[in-house]
């Protein structure tokens, strides 16, 4: 019998619970989750593997109106995550006033052709009384296929989301193994790893000026090795990341350390360094470079080149 199988956008603005929905779908942390907005920068797939179906959820970066090279790529991001889909969800957070964000993200959802459905998050942190006008103002926005109040947080209303997600997507055979629940490679998430945890310990001003390129990323039998650089764009940023007498450094390596060793399952050996690249979030090579598919099609340049001289 076949399944009911398709590929389902997550959008919405920052800080709405994009990641922290779909990595609680999952049943596995694919995306990483901070208080800062805009956290996440290309597009992620998470997959839902029911009996009987499966979802292909797409974490994308949260829409606004970008002001970088980096901001513009990660909107680009969001509209390839768009191209070919069967099914968008748009994640609104409840617990705040309709913004600017907001609109940009109905203005998104218009555009699209297809059915979507409406997640108003952060339920939890509302009075169940100011729920109905919320619904009320939504679906006059737009004309929803569904609408579920949920909180991604506590897992309130995911039952019935997922239900509502399964009933829309066409039957085929599934696009992954069963047990497969991401399409990014180990070396990404290692990076973002490693950005989250910088992101939890640093102050406020340093989120957006932090990216994480992994030099190398070598599997042995009983360890992992991993060599990683934490960019920034000023010298006084580098002195924050490694702190005073490189305790900052060292701890945002254990942190990334044991939730690597959680979530690969076996013993890792992190080394992390830190350089200043002036102003890399509008240098066009530098952030093509945090996009892991380029990064993956450079590794694979790179290991022609070297069988060709071998």
């Amino acid at each position: 019998m076949p399944a009911k199988v398709g590929f389902v956008a997550v959008i919405g603005r920052p800080n709405a619970g994009k990641s922290t929905l779909v990595n609680q779908l999952v049943g596995q942390k694919v995306a990483i989750v901070t208080p800062r907005p805009q956290t996440t920068r290309n597009r992620i797939q998470g997959i839902v593997n029911r009996p009987g179906a499966q979802i292909v959820l797409i974490d994308t970066p949260g829409i606004h109106k970008p002001e970088t090279q980096l901001g513009r790529q990660m909107m680009e991001e969001v509209r390839q995550a768009l191209d070919g889909i069967d099914l968008l969800v748009l994640i609104v957070d409840a617990s705040e006033e309709f913004g600017k964000g907001d609109r940009i993200a109905l203005d998104t959802a218009h555009g699209f052709a297809g059915a979507t459905i409406l997640a108003l998050n952060k339920v939890d942190r509302i009075a169940k009384l100011h729920l109905l006008p919320k619904i009320k103002f939504y679906t006059g926005q737009h004309d929803f296929a569904a609408v579920v109040p949920i909180s991604a947080m506590t897992g309130e209303g995911l039952p019935a989301l997922l239900s509502e997600i399964e009933s829309r997507l066409p039957e085929g055979e599934p696009y992954f193994p069963p047990d497969q629940y991401t399409d990014q490679p180990e070396r990404f998430l290692a990076a973002e790893i490693v950005r989250e945890k910088a992101i939890l310990v640093l102050r406020q001003e340093l989120p957006h000026a932090i990216a994480v390129l992994i030099d190398n990323y070598e599997e042995g039998e009983r360890l992992l090795r991993i060599h990683a650089t934490i960019y920034v764009e000023r010298d006084g940023q580098k002195g924050i990341v490694i702190g005073k007498g490189g305790a900052m450094l060292k701890k945002i390596g254990t942190d990334a350390r044991h939730e690597l060793e959680r979530l690969l399952g076996g013993k890792v050996f992190l080394e992390l360094h830190v350089k200043v690249q002036p102003d890399w979030r509008d240098q066009r090579g530098m952030v093509k470079q945090l996009d892991w598919r380029r990064q993956l099609e450079q590794l694979g340049e790179r290991e022609s080149a070297d069988a060709i001289d071998d």
